[in-house]
């Protein structure tokens, strides 16, 4: 068994079970989602600096190939999601429970399987780049600076890009929201200081090829920053990375799989949604590619804010369900979707009214800002339904129900959006296209509020025949 000796150990657990249990909602809330809202608006800046720098040398080209990579970094988180999502759910369950020993093998199995996967991911991009560059319609034009870019940031930073974010989540799962959101916006930092050096002409004038290496640079600071923090804290966390302490434990592995596997699923089908959506556009030219990949890329920041807000509170929900505190898990709820709702309503506001000069912050071509402030103000109408569709997600991962987060999953990208992409580009040839998430997104969002609704009334984890909790 794992036990705490020192009492900075015993310390730091008292001050868990006063976080989960006794602070007052929106304290709890605020301690646990403002640190992750403030590490994904720095990831979202750190994402717009590849484009913003790139955008600068006034070349569409460089910006589709920046575009046009996009699903291949965001099919990271496919393994950020299966061993991230899925290992962090256990442990804050498990936390919920007091099972600590469970807290502990989850993590060290999330990591290690993330790492294993993450080399597995760069040998099998770099092996079959051809058909991986076809199939995200890479031409003649985009072909030379999109490989450029994918091989700094996955044939050579696959690794550190999925294993800190994978960290970040373990380090999240026991409430050390800050110190999670510090790993994660150091590297996001050191990236938007290198993109110039790297990209400019007045730097080493690599352009998109010059984007991709800061990025590589810029995740192994924050994996370096995570293997210090666990490091130091060795007496104080459950978080484990010690080889020597890897066991696999099959019911344990299990827990992550049921809910990281449909997380997984439901990345994989974000990227298949993207694709078909990029592959729509390249057949209206350069200009369009790159209009629509800065209007994804502002439209980033809202999805980001939502996706932070989410994941900053799964630790207390998981808890809260783990623990059959009914009261409690539904105040957080209630407390969590009417914040999201009115936030993400004025975001929305903004993107609309504000879509030509946002986009004119990232290039200057005429074409491209006309074509961008149209795809902009499009995917605004989605903003506050999909915020909805984010939280209702997120609790259903925290509370294990990962057979529900997949159903939704599917509906939103195979049932709902990519058909919407068809039908609307056939009535609305290329300004069509940007509508299929708002069509998908207020679809999912009845259906969320109807599935929460009942998983709120319904039996809970720690209620009756919860299982028996193990010695921490």
């Amino acid at each position: 068994m794992f036990n705490r000796k020192q009492a900075g150990g015993l310390d730091a657990d008292q001050q868990k079970v006063q976080l989960f249990e006794r602070t007052p909602i929106p304290r709890a809330v605020a301690t646990l989602a403002v640190p992750t809202i403030v590490s994904s608006l720095v990831m979202v800046l750190y994402n717009m600096a590849d484009t913003y720098f790139v955008g600068m040398l006034n070349d569409p080209v460089q910006n589709a190939a920046v575009t046009l990579a996009a699903p291949v970094l965001l099919a990271f988180y496919a393994i950020t999601n299966l061993f991230g999502v899925g290992a962090s759910s256990m442990m804050s369950r498990a936390l919920g429970r007091r099972d600590y020993e469970a807290v502990r093998v989850s993590s060290s199995l999330g990591f290690y399987c993330a790492l294993f996967c993450a080399v597995a991911f760069s040998l099998g991009f770099t092996a079959f780049q051809g058909p991986f560059l076809r199939l995200l319609g890479a031409d003649s034009s985009t072909r030379a600076d999109t490989a450029a870019y994918l091989f700094w940031t996955v044939s050579c930073g696959a690794v550190p890009s999925i294993v800190n974010i994978v960290l970040a989540y373990l380090v999240r799962a026991e409430g050390a929201s800050l110190h999670a959101s510090i790993g994660s916006m150091s590297g996001c930092l050191l990236n938007i200081l290198l993109d110039p050096v790297f990209i400019l002409p007045q730097g080493l004038n690599m352009g998109a090829a010059g984007a991709g290496l800061a990025t590589l640079l810029s995740n192994c600071a924050a994996c370096l920053y995570f293997f210090a923090l666990l490091a130091l804290k060795r007496g104080s966390t459950y978080v484990s990375v010690n080889p020597a302490r890897l066991r696999f434990d099959r019911a344990i592995l299990l827990g992550i799989c049921s809910v990281g596997i449909p997380a997984a699923i439901q990345n994989l089908l974000n990227v298949t949604g993207i694709t078909v959506l990029n592959n729509f556009t390249s057949a209206f030219g350069s200009d369009a590619v790159a209009a629509m990949g800065i209007a994804q890329r502002i439209h980033m920041v809202p999805t980001q804010v939502a996706f932070g807000f989410t994941q900053g509170i799964m630790p207390l929900v998981g808890y809260c369900y783990a623990s059959g505190d009914r009261e409690r898990f539904k105040k957080t709820i209630f407390f969590a979707g009417r914040i999201i709702a009115v936030s993400m309503l004025a975001v929305a506001a903004g993107c609309y009214a504000g879509a030509r000069p946002l986009t004119v912050l990232f290039i200057k071509n005429p074409s491209v800002v006309a074509y961008g402030t149209r795809f902009l103000r499009a995917f605004s109408f989605a903003i506050p339904f999909f915020s909805i569709d984010f939280l209702g997600v997120g609790i259903f991962q925290a509370c294990g129900l990962g057979r529900q987060a997949l159903v939704f999953a599917i509906l939103r990208k195979i049932v709902l959006e990519i058909p919407a992409l068809y039908v609307l580009n056939a009535l609305f040839p290329l300004y069509g296209l940007p509508y299929s998430q708002t069509v998908a997104e207020l679809v999912l969002c009845v259906a969320v509020m109807a599935v929460l609704r009942r998983l709120m009334n319904g039996p809970m984890e720690g209620g009756a025949g919860a299982p028996p909790l193990r010695n921490g």
